[in-house]
């Protein structure tokens, strides 16, 4: 809803003309993921060497055009930092070349990271969030590690339905999930894989898709990246 409308010149749907934005329901920042046996210690280290060694720092990603690829022109672009791009077909093969050090790092959410950071085969340097994340204490930002302040780096899920559906339906369903989104049982599902619930009306999606698809237009067009 965000992204795609910058990687593509044309989509056979509107982000925002064809749609009714209903709920979101979560939302979840990344961490930077090394192999266990990564020199480096923290995101300094790795700034460091992406900037002595240009180019050959090399990370993995799910796909060009994807969140870690665009996240990761984010980051140069803060940073200076130059690296060479490995994309993947699947999530387990990327997480895996990193274990491996086929690549020197990646970005990765609790979810899709835990099981290979619990078996102590990667490690986590930073956390590309506001605070460091419930469960992971010992995990610092990015800015805590070393890196650019204020550096962020996330994806959220939300609910939208065909344009023109009813509004009070949409009200109804905003609050249904918002009671739900606020069940201990649900919250605590949703921290075992580095959810963060997100209750909010309608029109908080709208902002946070204007502010998104803005800040992605800029990353994009700078790193000079598209799916066309």
């Amino acid at each position: 809803m965000t992204l795609q409308p910058n990687l593509y010149k044309q989509l056979p749907f509107d982000p925002v003309k064809d749609f009714e934005p209903v709920t979101p329901l979560y939302s979840t920042h990344f961490f930077i993921v090394v192999g266990a046996n990564s020199p480096w210690k923290n995101v300094a280290d790795l700034m460091a060497a992406a900037k002595a060694k240009k180019g050959q720092v090399s990370y993995g990603s799910w796909g060009i055009g994807s969140v870690a690829h665009v996240g990761t022109a984010q980051l140069e672009g803060a940073t200076g930092m130059q690296m060479m791009h490995v994309p993947f077909k699947e999530l387990p093969q990327l997480y895996t070349a990193v274990a491996t050090g086929e690549v020197d790092w990646a970005f990765g959410t609790a979810a899709t990271v835990d099981p290979l950071y619990r078996a102590k085969k990667v490690r986590l340097l930073a956390y590309a969030g506001p605070k460091r994340l419930a469960g992971y204490e010992d995990v610092p930002t990015v800015a805590e590690a070393g890196g650019p302040a204020g550096f962020e780096l996330r994806t959220w899920v939300a609910l939208y339905a065909p344009k023109g559906t009813p509004k009070p339906v949409i009200d109804r369903i905003n609050a249904s999930v918002a009671k739900t989104l606020a069940e201990p049982e649900v919250r605590a599902r949703f921290a075992g894989f580095g959810f963060e619930p997100w209750s909010a009306p309608p029109a908080e999606i709208t902002r946070v898709t204007a502010v998104d698809t803005r800040r992605f237009a800029d990353i994009v067009k700078r790193a000079s990246i598209s799916l066309d």
